[in-house]
């Protein structure tokens, strides 16, 4: 009998969502006659030793069922291994599912991608970047790192009810109230910078915080991490700007600075990383990429497909 798929479920995710996707797609595997095992995760430290038990017990493929916090627990286990991920998107942004490449919308269209994924059996392999904060936490992404206004509007969203999917928008208006501009200091390939600014994110994807485009050439697969620098700006520019994110054109205003390496340090003051939407630590916090180092599931069959 062939190794089950592993379906991790957070039974929390998008107020449900997440658990009633991931029955669904359980159950289209079974009619498939695609061995899997559905396990409902209690928190995120049970959803990553799940994850770790499913790749100790050679599972075939260990699915991410939830949102990107979800996703995020589920790879710190399968990274570096031969176990490839897969996402049943159900949470309330899906950047992670989306910068992949997963379906995230449709309870039964993600079902079907995901059959189609393993009935296809091909995966390939994605960078990843690992992320070190000054008490020592090592972690790793796959999504977005952000630093300053970002970070500081997701600790004042975490302490916020969910208000119906608004409460990263209501947190930043709020923010706005009392931020200033951070003194960043950023190593990027050995070549240090220094200057004012709001915020310095780090994309191995392109999106975040629901579709927001905060890196929009960010590539899962060549080897780089996209920086963006948005520099000083009063509370009326940043308003008047981020509507732009959306689109990925905020980079072409001239408070932003785009760059692209290997390897970088960022520090500035009492600041806190976050990384695929999960509080990582306090800064400094270096990054780098690990290439090649995740293996997904693709039931695309493009060139970059392996077997």
């Amino acid at each position: 009998m062939p190794d089950p798929a592993w379906l991790v479920v957070n039974p929390a995710a998008g107020g449900g969502r997440g658990a009633r996707h991931a029955a669904l797609a359980a159950r289209r595997l079974t009619e498939a006659d695609i061995a899997c095992r559905l396990v409902h995760a209690s928190s995120p430290a049970d959803t990553r030793r799940t994850a770790a038990m499913a790749v100790a017990e050679g599972a075939a493929a260990v699915i991410a069922c939830g949102g990107d916090g979800t996703v995020h627990e589920v790879l710190q286990a399968v990274v570096g291994t031969d176990v490839p991920l897969g996402v049943v998107a159900g949470g309330s942004g899906d950047d992670i599912a989306a910068n992949l490449g997963f379906v995230t919308s449709g309870a039964d269209a993600i079902a079907d991608d995901l059959v189609s994924c393993l009935t296809a059996g091909t995966t390939r392999l994605v960078d990843v970047g690992e992320a070190t904060t000054s008490d020592g936490a090592v972690r790793s992404f796959v999504g977005v790192l952000t630093t300053g206004f970002d970070s500081s509007v997701n600790e004042r969203a975490n302490r916020m009810q969910r208000l119906r999917g608004q409460r990263y928008n209501v947190a930043m208006v709020r923010e706005l109230a009392s931020f200033r501009p951070l003194a960043y200091v950023v190593t990027i390939d050995g070549e240090r910078r220094s200057a004012p600014g709001m915020l310095v994110s780090v994309g191995n994807g392109s999106r975040y915080g629901g579709g927001m485009l905060i890196c929009p050439d960010a590539l899962p697969d060549d080897g780089l991490l996209d920086v963006t620098w948005l520099g000083s700006l009063s509370t009326a520019s940043l308003l008047r700007l981020f509507p732009r994110v959306y689109r990925g054109t905020h980079v072409e205003h001239p408070a932003v600075t785009t760059f692209r390496g290997r390897s970088l340090t960022i520090d500035a003051p009492g600041q806190i990383a976050y990384a695929d939407g999960e509080r990582i630590g306090p800064l400094p916090v270096q990054v780098q990429i690990r290439p090649a180092t995740l293996r997904v599931l693709s039931g695309r069959g493009s060139a970059k497909d392996v077997a």
